[in-house]
């Protein structure tokens, strides 16, 4: 068990934490939820002893150890990846270590024989005899083949380097486990594994993520932090969301009231305290107001930001047909006589492990790049808005927010823009503020406010979800389950997914799959699994990347 005794932090003026009181126990995973900036790495990096909070205690049970997904993808370049695993049991590897360079010395000395015979009774009380089966199974589970074994961490990709970090942490059956962000890099697949193994973990679990699937999948509890206190609530993400609106219902309708009777007990103490024969009820009245504490009276102080995308007309029923078109960068074939073709309903999620050709493929629709062979039609009553991957070209001029929006605009009154960022979160002077400054989740809010202006009948989005906040994407999610027109994107979010797409696109190595079915029956579909089987079948990866 971990715990916290009125542990506070502060950085200069700002207090992030103040005297929080919580207890996480075994056998519960808890979801660290909050607002961007509310500090969610910030407190796993104090309960790991990483950061100094300034006051306060931070308990754990003795004996009891704590094991981190580290964040630093070059702190074990030097060191295999099978070891960079074990390290994960910080003291199991020091034994190893320390018997190895005993067993390796050429003047092996009694004292060697009794220090080695020490290590080795503590090597099997640590389950060291396991240790390489149990790191090549958490390998195994995180896609990463045990031809990747004893290569070093350093010749990895990025991608692997984070399964094998994600292995190192989940190593050794740790007593507490801190994870930020696990699900950053995995496939569907893996995804699916780590839910299971969470789910089978005894000991206490305590998690940051932006993916809404994951954390229904894995969390017995909420931990949302806000106001720089931190509650606990009983069940999953979508459970602790449904119960925050209600609560923040309830509290909007009490501060009303009590709003509506303070104004009320003003007023008569105004008008009657000069009055003689009202005095004893105005200060009756003035005793009954000083009571009233609004301010005690706090809604959630999350915002969810305005996304409604509405079409200016149809988009008809001829939306798009792509003919044959193929792509080659670089020397590398990206995908080759390509077709299919885009109904008036459709909303499209193309997934598959590669990336590169989802992203390819809507910079030629949307008119960024040009095919190496083949076409593609769009309906003459069609208007397409793209949402790129990469929006660095939109925000290189030196220019405030409320000017990079009137670029977009036919209206282009400052009320009217201004209005527009407000509701999209950027109030007051912050619509000012220079949108070469701006951070990824500020640009991507801006994106989606330009895509909006538009009006257009056919999105084209690539990643909308990345740089994100949890309240921006449950708004984004909504506003495209509305949406009226036609929908093709690409994201890395479950959920997203699943409650959005009513067609699924896979990028293979032998073409496309394409079926009109939600995310999670193509995923369980035995005839898709087949058709996967056959196109991946000269032994390339398989695991399906969204």
């Amino acid at each position: 068990m971990i715990s916290c005794s009125n542990v506070s932090l502060a950085f200069g003026k700002r207090s992030l934490f103040k005297d929080v009181n919580i207890k996480f126990t075994p056998g519960n995973c808890y979801g660290l939820i909050g607002a961007n900036g509310a500090g969610k790495s910030t407190f796993l990096k104090v309960l790991s002893g990483e950061l100094e909070h300034d006051s306060g205690e931070i308990n754990i049970t003795p004996g009891e150890r704590m094991a981190v997904l580290a964040q630093d993808h070059f702190a074990y370049d030097e060191f295999t990846v099978l070891n960079t695993v074990i390290m994960g049991h910080e003291r199991l590897y020091q034994v190893m270590s320390e018997k190895d360079a005993i067993y390796a010395k050429e003047d092996f000395s009694d004292e060697d024989g009794i220090k080695a015979s020490e290590l080795e009774g503590e090597f099997a009380e640590l389950n060291g005899w396991e240790a390489e089966s149990e790191a090549g199974i958490l390998l195994s589970g995180l896609g990463v083949t045990n031809d990747m074994y004893d290569i070093k961490m350093k010749d990895m990709d990025d991608t692997i380097k984070v399964r094998v970090l994600l292995a190192q942490a989940l190593f050794g059956n740790p007593d507490i486990l801190l994870l930020d962000e696990p699900t950053n890099h995995l496939d569907i697949e893996s995804i699916k594994w780590l839910e299971d193994f969470l789910y089978r973990f005894n000991n206490t679990v305590i998690v940051v993520s932006h993916d809404r699937h994951f954390l229904n999948q894995v969390c017995t509890h909420i931990a949302d932090i806000d106001y720089g206190k931190i509650q606990i609530f009983v069940g999953n993400y979508d459970f602790w969301y449904q119960t925050s609106q209600i609560i923040s219902k309830q509290l909007k309708d009490q501060k009303k009231k009590a709003e509506d009777k303070a104004a009320e007990l003003k007023t008569f103490i105004a008008r009657f305290s000069s009055n003689a024969s009202k005095a004893k009820q105005a200060t009756s009245r003035k005793k009954q107001l000083e009571k009233l504490n609004i301010d005690d009276l706090k809604a959630s102080s999350r915002k969810f930001p305005y996304v409604a995308f509405k079409p200016l007309r149809d988009a008809g029923k001829v939306i798009l047909e792509v003919d044959k078109l193929t792509k080659t960068i670089d020397g590398e074939l990206i995908f080759e006589d390509l077709s299919f073709q885009v109904g008036g309903d459709d909303k499209i999620a193309f997934v598959g492990p590669n990336n590169q050709a989802k992203t390819v493929l809507f910079q030629i629709l949307s008119g960024e790049l040009e095919p190496d062979s083949g076409e593609f039609r769009w309906g003459v009553t069609t208007s397409q808005s793209y949402f790129p991957k990469d929006n660095t070209s939109y925000f290189d001029k030196d220019i405030n927010m409320t000017d990079w929006l009137r670029q977009f605009s036919k209206e282009p009154d400052d009320a009217f823009i201004r209005g527009f960022l407000g509701r999209m979160l950027f109030s007051g002077d912050e619509s000012l503020k220079k949108v070469s400054v701006l951070s990824g989740g500020e640009k991507v809010r801006c994106m989606l406010s330009k895509i909006m202006l538009e009006e257009s009948n056919v999105l084209i989005m690539d990643e909308p979800t990345a740089h994100l906040d949890l309240e921006s994407i449950t708004s984004l999610n909504n506003g495209l389950i509305e949406f009226k027109g036609v929908l093709m994107f690409n994201s890395h979010d479950h959920q997203f997914i699943e409650s959005i797409a009513n067609r699924i696109i896979e990028f293979t190595p032998k073409g496309i799959i394409d079926r009109k079915s939600s995310f999670e029956d193509y995923l369980n579909s035995d005839i898709a699994s087949k058709m996967r089987d056959e196109a991946y079948s000269d032994g390339s990866h398989k695991l399906l990347s969204i």
